[in-house]
């Protein structure tokens, strides 16, 4: 999955993202004593005066270096546990959907821990998740090769989009499959070349939908979920559109290019709500707006028998609202957790497992909302400073 949403009738799909549990503080007394930081919760009594002279301490022995891990990106730096800011307050057990579906397909170096989890029925509360985590696992600090320890978290979603199997009043806009020749010509033609004759008559249309902006936030995202209301003459059928490849153009989001265009003032990018508003009032300008962005995302379809299973990502298992990121994999295998701090209530467990063309660097991840209107909402407004820990099975 590479990474605006109409309102569905699907409560189901409009709703999953709403699942997302807010983090809820476990006891500090229970989170210091997973942590071993303080021996107890009360005030421990004075100490005794010394009955023997003072003599003098022996000088400090130099800090040994931490051990490190260097990977193609990134340089991981072993931990203590209480370094993670806010370790302990997480909701812990709420990982283990996550964690589960990504042994599905193990990291290199977790399939005997992966065996392990499998096994479980699951923790019985946050504080045996957050035990058994730390009886396997390791701390690591993730920074870049240079040092720098702090990068950048933003959001993504799946849509949810009316669509069509044919053509028709109000339904114009294709969602195309993978042409035959994708991969036989890279890059491959731009946007504008593939709307146009004689690239467009040999596309195939998976569905029709009815919003040019649209399709490129669904390409923009990587997968969405689409309702055909005409298949058949029967009932409203969901149907997932997942991400088959693009063309390897450059990629220029719709704001940044509005504004580049000398028609968005207040910023370095229209927000989404004005591209469309712009839209809405230069219909004879849309195609410059839309072929601005050479890139063009192509999609197969899935069927959604069930409306409360995520996407696919990159890991090739189904992504978890809350608690799936897409990251560079270069800095972070697939399949690995990882604890995430972006201030609150965004310092929690997650998973590694799923990329996007624009997540790169060693502290660079894409937090997973879930689809529909709400995680559209939570999406849009994440964009903060981020840290990141790699929590890596002990040898």
């Amino acid at each position: 999955m590479v990474h605006q949403t109409m309102n569905s009738s699907s409560p189901s799909a409009a709703k999953a993202s709403s699942r997302i549990t807010p983090i809820a503080s476990i006891s500090k007394c229970t989170a210091a004593a997973i942590l071993g930081v303080l021996a107890a919760c009360s005030t421990a009594p004075p100490p005794q005066a010394p009955s023997t002279p003072k003599v003098s301490a022996p000088a400090a022995e130099p800090a040994r270096p931490r051990e490190q891990q260097q990977r193609e990106r990134a340089r991981w730096i072993a931990v203590d546990w209480s370094e993670l800011p806010g370790w302990g307050e997480d909701r812990a057990a709420e990982l283990w959907p996550a964690l589960r579906a990504g042994c599905a397909r193990p990291a290199p170096g977790w399939a005997e821990l992966c065996a392990k989890a499998l096994l479980m029925s699951g923790p019985a509360d946050d504080q045996e998740a957050l035990l058994w985590l730390m009886q396997h696992l390791r701390p690591w600090r993730i920074e870049s090769l240079d040092g720098e320890a702090q990068g950048l978290l933003t959001g993504y979603f799946e849509p949810e989009l009316i669509a069509r199997r044919q053509p028709q009043a109000g339904f114009q806009v294709p969602v195309l499959a993978a042409p035959p020749d994708l991969n036989q010509r890279r890059p491959y033609y731009t946007r504008r070349q593939i709307d146009s004759e004689p690239l467009k008559s040999r596309m195939r249309a998976l569905v029709y939908i009815e919003d040019p902006i649209d399709l490129q936030v669904l390409q923009l995202q990587g997968s969405g979920r689409v309702r055909v209301d005409d298949e058949d003459g029967g009932r409203p059928r969901w149907l997932r559109m997942a991400f088959a490849g693009h063309n390897e153009q450059p990629l220029q989001p719709l704001g940044p290019a509005l504004a580049a265009m000398g028609e968005w003032k207040d910023g370095p990018a229209a927000p989404r709500a004005a591209v469309r508003d712009w839209a809405r009032r230069n219909p004879a300008r849309l195609n410059e707006l839309l072929w601005s962005n050479p890139r063009y995302v192509f999609f197969r379809e899935e069927p959604l028998s069930d409306l409360g299973m995520g996407p696919r990502g990159a890991q090739g298992v189904p992504l978890t609202p809350g608690r799936s990121i897409a990251v560079d994999k270069a800095s972070i295998p697939y399949g690995t957790p990882v604890w995430l701090d972006a201030g609150a209530p965004l310092r929690r467990l997650a998973m590694a497992q799923d990329s996007g063309s624009a997540i790169v660097g060693a502290v660079r991840a894409d937090f997973f909302w879930g689809w529909g209107a709400e995680a559209e909402a939570q999406a849009l407004r994440t964009k903060q400073p981020l840290r990141l820990w790699a929590l890596w099975p002990r040898p």
